[in-house]
């Protein structure tokens, strides 16, 4: 699902709004997904993500997991407006380093618009960068990052194993009760990961395994919504799991969805009443006050049969804080389940958020 919660807030202090002006294009049922082009960018929409994350292991034996996440927004400007200077796209990034050694979240992040060799997202393939951080597709299939951040540098390539993985309805997922809120969603689940992470000055070689989310959206949550819980679970049998609720305001589940990719690759959509997140354990941020469920018992209906399995976070302080650079607070952890590993996302736990 994901994540247009990284640019609420900011594009104030990138564009002046102009609110008339964009018509932006409605996600509708019926797509036909196509690649390699679907791998690039899609300018005409509101919003767009290019989102890693995964478990690594370092040569020694250790666990670490990462997130590496590209975003890009066309703010609602003048389309006419001749200047080089108008921010008709505008890209930001962040990156996160997971260790339970430290027992905390580095990270660090990037914006800018596009354009005067500041920022790029290019279409007809995946190549997105703002200034020395970049996520691009090679011309073998590969993926490769490269992002420097406070504290930690990652450089790591993706080898996708499975084909894409369409979510939703052939890539349209709905995200609410009006057809247009929805998403055009597909994850690529899998990916064998091999690289480095520098800190300090020690690199360390890594393997791993990651799942990449690729969305793309003009109106994604429904005005009830307060913000949602999301996983993406790579299974040891092979399997891939996507589930998420859309929380409403006030409690309880606006929505709900998810894919099931089983071993032989029979693919089962999971619909709003085949999903259900219960809350176990809480951890607050002292940083922030908000109080997030990281560990979960998530249930999914196959086949007329319910299953259940315990997420459980590699430690309770992976929230992410973001608010020196006016963008918002959530949680985004990665997560053991019996049988696989994968991430969790928890966003609008500090407040609701905006779309």
């Amino acid at each position: 699902m994901r994540r247009p919660a990284m640019v609420t807030g900011a594009l104030a202090a990138i564009a002046v709004a102009v609110p008339a002006a964009t018509p932006y294009p409605q996600v509708r049922p019926g797509i036909v997904l196509r690649f390699p082009g679907d791998h690039g960018a899609h300018p005409a929409f509101r919003t767009e993500w290019w989102y890693v994350t995964g478990w690594l292991k370092t040569a020694d034996g250790k666990d670490l997991g990462f997130q590496v996440t590209f975003f890009r927004t066309r703010p609602p400007v003048d389309a006419g407006n001749p200047s080089r200077f108008v921010a008709s796209q505008v890209l930001f990034a962040h990156a996160a380093l997971s260790d339970p050694a430290n027992g905390r979240l580095l990270h660090g992040e990037r914006a800018a618009r596009q354009g005067f060799g500041l920022a790029s997202a290019k279409t007809g393939d995946a190549d997105v960068a703002i200034r020395d951080w970049r996520l691009r597709r090679l011309p073998d299939g590969r993926w490769q990052t490269d992002v420097v951040a406070d504290g930690f540098k990652l450089a790591l390539a993706f080898t996708p194993t499975q084909p894409p993985l369409p979510q939703g309805q052939g890539g349209y997922s709905r995200k609410g009760p009006q057809s247009q809120e929805a998403s055009y969603y597909y994850s690529m689940p899998h990916l064998q990961v091999s690289g480095r992470v520098v800190r300090g000055d020690r690199s360390t070689a890594v393997t791993g395994e990651a799942w990449l989310d690729r969305e793309w959206s003009s109106n994604y949550l429904a005005p009830a919504a307060q913000g949602w819980d999301w996983t993406g679970l790579n299974l040891a049998d092979g399997s891939s799991l996507m589930a998420f609720r859309i929380r409403r305001k006030g409690g309880g589940t606006l929505w709900a969805g998810g894919a099931l990719r089983q071993p032989g690759g029979r693919t089962v959509v999971l619909g709003r009443s085949d999903v259900a997140f219960r809350p176990v354990t809480l951890w607050r941020s002292r940083a922030t006050g908000a109080a997030y469920p990281v560990t979960q018992d998530l249930s999914i209906r196959v086949d007329g049969k319910v299953t259940t399995r315990r997420l459980t976070p590699m430690f309770a302080a992976q929230e992410l804080d973001a608010r020196r650079s006016g963008l918002p607070v959530y949680w985004e952890g990665a997560v053991r389940t019996p049988g696989g590993r994968g991430y969790l996302e928890l966003t609008g736990y500090d407040r609701p958020l905006s779309m």
